[in-house]
């Protein structure tokens, strides 16, 4: 098969139902030539189902990020399946309910710990878990929702985010000379499970309506799926610590 990701490698986290910017991206790089394996928690079973609807069949491995014991064996469940990676694709994020939703000055510090051990620590976690399979170098994308702004409703979500792009930047640097590189999409709102579960949500993407230079449909994940397939390609060759804004120009707006 042809395409820009032909005979790649490339593990996905995240992808735990149609409408997700993951499974697009699963969608995608397997259309344009990848092999894809995925990565799932806390129910396997329902990754297992939602894969079924890619074009070709792809294995499911149960990944907990903040587990390392699950850390531990995933390159060895990976090595077996496909001998090793080129890409890898984070998108995990998880706040609890009392870190969201305008609760912000009353969020306790367990709640912040948890966000951002899951959504920005993980990138790390993640990346050096799968680095023994990378030895060719290759190329890790996230998923971040843009965090220069304080977003309605977003709360503790927000810092973690800053988290996430400052520790993308981090590992760019020091994976650099291993050939891998490390580039975040800021993707505008998708009408994802991760996104059901913030509350206020219809609130904070209110605000692609009154701004976005594009028209944007929440809708559709292709656009962003198309920009990780794009990092995940040898077309950015020498682009590492990016964030490339999938989000319709809203980041571009003054007031």
């Amino acid at each position: 098969m042809s395409g820009i990701l032909a005979g790649k490698r490339i593990l996905v986290t995240g992808v735990l139902m149609e409408s997700s910017i993951a499974f697009h991206t699963a969608r995608l790089a397997q259309e344009q030539g990848a092999e894809v394996i995925l990565t799932a928690f806390p129910r396997p079973t329902l990754t297992e189902r939602i894969a079924r609807k890619l074009p070709k069949p792809a294995k499911v491995i149960e990944l907990d990020v903040t587990n390392d014991e699950h850390l531990d064996r995933l390159a060895g469940l990976v090595r077996e399946e496909l001998g090793g990676l080129d890409g890898v694709v984070h998108s995990i994020g998880f706040a609890p309910q009392d870190a969201l939703g305008g609760n912000f000055l009353n969020t306790p510090f367990e709640s912040v710990s948890t966000a951002m051990h899951v959504s920005a620590f993980s990138l790390k976690s993640l990346t050096m878990a799968c680095l023994p399979l990378m030895e060719e170098g290759g190329s890790v994308v996230g998923l971040t929702f843009d965090a220069q702004f304080a977003w309605p409703q977003y709360d503790w979500m927000g810092p973690a985010k800053a988290a996430l792009e400052a520790t993308s930047r981090y590992l760019a640097r020091d994976l650099g000379k291993q050939q891998i590189r490390c580039n975040l999409i800021s993707a505008g709102p998708i009408g994802s499970m991760a996104a059901k579960s913030i509350p206020g949500f219809t609130d904070l993407a209110k605000v692609w309506d009154d701004r976005s230079p594009l028209e944007w449909d929440m809708a559709d994940p292709e656009p962003a799926g198309r920009g990780v397939v794009a990092l995940l390609s040898d077309w950015f060759p020498k682009t590492t610590g990016e964030i490339v804004h999938v989000d319709g120009g809203v980041h571009i707006m003054g007031a």
